[in-house]
């Protein structure tokens, strides 16, 4: 028997425990990280709900937003990574064959053949050979370091959208993926940002966070409101990131006449859209977003420059033997939650 560590391990995929497993060892190409911070993703809230799309291994160690330090290299891993003990380091969630017709085209994360790096709920985590891994500089903190791979999904959907200067910029949803689309999109002279939430709380940090306007669907008739603000004409660009199907028939609303919707969020369930919106009467544009190819470098840059406000990000910070009051938080009466972090 080995070294023991704790972390979360979920059998039957959905069915959560905090326990005693074996610590990793490095093989060949693989490294070991202690981590020092990990967040919980809306998947994971997902997951743990019993309400995902996604086929899981049994068992596994969920966690894929994280910051860990360098305790163990296997043979060539310090070759490929350019990393040594004692560094920090993240690596990304999709681990590409290398081979394929899309890892030939530069679409890494869309790999016909991938492994995946995940397990960062626990006080070790192996990185597999083969990972895309990212040098995390001292300068920030362990709770800035596991917003790295969130920011990075945020800079993708971004950048999906296209916007231009002056863009009339809508994002819906202001978890941690629409905080910080909202401050990515902040950066691009926008003549307008507007952030949607059913929730009051979220939408005064949005506020405060950089968005010009922010409306409550619950009570504003969002579409009519943008309209206004835009002379009759509606939004440029539309971020759905909430992952609720009403917020992408509002988005077919708001958009102006050859908008863009981007669609960032997961759903529990089939939605249903009128597409003669789409075609006959708006000629709209949808973009599907799915994690984050090659922004990871801009993540960490934006997060140590602080043109991110993660401070603002990061609401609550449990021991992660509490994970299960952690993945509980968000929802509960008054209390608003963007990111939470576990820290082993």
């Amino acid at each position: 028997m080995g070294e023991r560590m704790m972390a979360v391990v979920v059998h039957a995929g959905d069915q959560f425990a905090f326990e005693s497993v074996e610590r990793p060892v490095a093989g060949p190409g693989e490294l070991i990280l202690k981590i020092e911070a990990t967040g919980i993703c809306a998947a994971d809230r997902k997951i743990y709900s019993k309400n995902h799309p996604w086929q899981l291994p049994d068992p596994y160690s969920p966690g894929h937003e994280y910051v860990g330090r360098v305790v163990e290299m296997g043979e060539g891993a310090a070759g490929y990574t350019g990393l040594a003990l004692g560094d920090r380091a993240i690596a990304e969630i999709t681990v590409p064959c290398r081979q394929c017709w899309f890892c030939h085209r530069g679409l890494y994360t869309h790999c016909d053949a991938p492994g995946v790096c995940v397990g960062s709920w626990a006080e070790y985590m192996r990185i597999p050979a083969g990972a895309i891994v990212h040098r995390v500089p001292d300068e920030l903190s362990p709770e800035q370091g596991a917003l790295i791979e969130p920011l990075a999904c945020s800079i993708h959907a971004v950048e999906l959208a296209r916007i231009e200067f002056g863009s009339v910029v809508v994002v819906s949803g202001l978890g941690a993926i629409g905080m910080g689309i909202l401050q990515v999109a902040r950066l691009k002279t926008l003549g307008l940002l507007i952030g949607l939430d059913v929730d009051d709380g979220l939408l005064a940090i949005g506020s405060r966070l950089g968005a010009d306007h922010v409306y409550n669907p619950v009570r504003h008739d969002v579409a009519s409101e943008i309209r206004t603000l835009t002379h009759g004409r509606g939004a440029d660009i539309y971020v759905e990131a909430s992952g609720n199907p009403a917020a992408l028939h509002t988005g077919l609303d708001a958009l102006r006449k050859a908008g863009r919707l981007v669609v960032f969020g997961v759903y529990g369930k089939d939605v249903t859209l009128d597409f003669n919106i789409v075609s006959e009467f708006k000629e709209l544009e949808i973009v599907g977003g799915h994690v984050s190819p090659n922004t990871y470098p801009l993540s960490i840059k934006c997060l140590a420059d602080g043109l991110v406000d993660s401070s603002a990000m990061i609401t609550h910070v449990f021991p992660l033997a509490e994970y299960e009051r952690a993945i509980n938080v968000r929802g509960q009466p008054g209390v608003v939650s963007i990111k939470t972090l576990l820290i082993p």
